[in-house]
């Protein structure tokens, strides 16, 4: 007993260890680093959410009225989305210091796999000066990655300049990224098979491979698929700026961000983009393969294809979002209550559109609504339920109407957690 208190003294012991390894340290695989910190922190918020919503866990000083219960449980819960939404972003940080490494390996991986098949489909036929000019210019694309990662080691190595201001991978670069890479490798072996021919009609006719009448097509679809990337940019930004566009930011990026909206939802527009593009970049891979001394010939047919696919993805970038609007105020109305007009201390009920932008479901997002009645500002309390929130709601706000907002007419208005304001509902409040 006297050794394992003089090791819990000195802070040697496990307990000693986990304190400072709590869950906020950044050693890489260490168990207890940043991704074992936001785990623990969302399994106790989820913990102590659910006990609220069983009508657990309240203290005797607020347990005989409603509305300070419910104000005592939102601010406990919204203090502790707090710690879960920090340790996200402590887990995000590392992950991306990580992910210049996962991405240059992947790189180099793939020039391993470039080699492996271009020796598996050498036998019988020989080793060329175009294999020769590929496997070159891959490890020159490589080396390019490799550099870029290290640069930018702490934004996510090579996969920075696809990484939107909302820390999420964005379409419309990763698109232009995919075939900027692709045609600079196309052009490279060109100039490596041009470095070692050996006499000058065989340079003429690669030189001749760069003409604009053979690779006329991808040379559209990567000027088109570029300027979309610059357009969508400048388009979400404006949206933002009016208001228009809510946008709250995400704590890492993730692949499935290139198919999805800001919500994790699956939408048309980006899949398709994608889908048609990948489609098209693997046809460029093949005419490439089968003649390497010229610049992939995409057909006009495909190549329009894209292009309807990029007009597709824009005018989805014009549709989404919305400003969030209030349709109704109404006095809330329990069980057995006398209808009456709003008064002071009553709950009401705001009707409407829009009040939960795309990926601020989390805690810590919706403790941020705010509800202007008059001059006052009134935080939306944070009502558990068994596996998320009754309120706040993407149509439906409850707060209570402070004793500070004076009789008469006064204005409603929704603050949205993305900074995004509502349009003003007048209401009637009385004595």
């Amino acid at each position: 007993m006297a050794v394992q208190e003089a090791r819990h003294g000195s802070g040697s012991g496990k307990g000693a260890y986990e304190a400072v390894h709590g869950g906020g340290c950044t050693c890489g695989d260490c168990p207890h680093g940043a991704r074992e910190g936001h785990r623990r922190a969302v399994a106790a918020f989820l913990s102590r959410r659910d006990e609220f919503a069983a009508g657990q866990g309240l203290p005797a000083a607020v347990a005989h009225s409603a509305s300070a219960s419910r104000q005592w449980v939102s601010e406990e819960l919204t203090q502790s989305a707090e710690v879960v939404a920090e340790r996200g972003r402590a887990e995000g940080e590392a992950w991306l210091a990580g992910l210049g490494r996962r991405t240059a390996a992947t790189v180099w991986a793939g020039v391993v796999l470039l080699l492996l098949v271009q020796s598996l489909t050498a036998i019988g036929t020989g080793w060329t000066a175009a294999r020769t000019a590929g496997l070159a210019a891959a490890l020159v694309v490589a080396g390019a990655l490799t550099a870029a990662s290290w640069f930018h080691r702490a934004r996510g190595g090579a996969l920075a300049p696809v990484i939107g201001e909302d820390n999420r991978l964005s379409t419309s670069r990763a698109v232009a990224a995919a075939w900027v890479l692709f045609v600079a490798y196309a052009v490279l072996v060109l100039v490596g098979q041009l470095a070692v021919a050996s006499g000058p009609a065989r340079r003429d006719a690669l030189v001749s491979g760069l003409e604009l009448t053979r690779g006329a097509g991808a040379v559209t679809v990567l000027a088109v698929v570029c300027g979309i990337a610059v357009l969508v940019r400048r388009v979400v930004g404006l949206r933002v700026l009016a208001q228009r566009l809510q946008k709250v930011r995400a704590d890492r990026p993730r692949a499935s961000d290139l198919l999805t909206d800001d919500a994790g939802r699956g939408t048309f527009a980006d899949i398709q983009y994608v889908v048609i593009s990948a489609v098209a970049l693997v046809f460029a891979a093949v005419r490439l393969a089968r003649r390497p001394d010229q610049l992939p010939d995409l057909p006009w047919g495909l190549a329009v294809v894209v292009l309807v696919s990029a007009a597709t993805y824009v005018a989805g970038k014009y549709a989404e979002g919305g400003r969030p609007v209030i349709l109704s105020v109404v006095r809330a109305r329990e069980a057995g209550d006398l209808d009456a007009p709003i008064r002071t201390g009553d709950d009401i009920e705001i009707r409407g559109a829009g009040f939960v932008p795309p990926g601020a479901q989390r805690a810590d997002r919706l403790s941020r609504m705010v509800v202007r009645i008059g001059a006052v500002n009134v935080h939306v309390p944070l009502v558990p339920v068994t596996g998320g929130f009754s309120n706040p709601a993407d149509d439906l706000l409850t707060v209570p109407v402070p004793a500070d907002v004076e009789p008469g007419r006064v204005d409603v208005q929704v603050v949205t957690s993305a900074g995004v304001e509502t349009n003003r509902y007048a209401i009637d409040v009385t004595d």
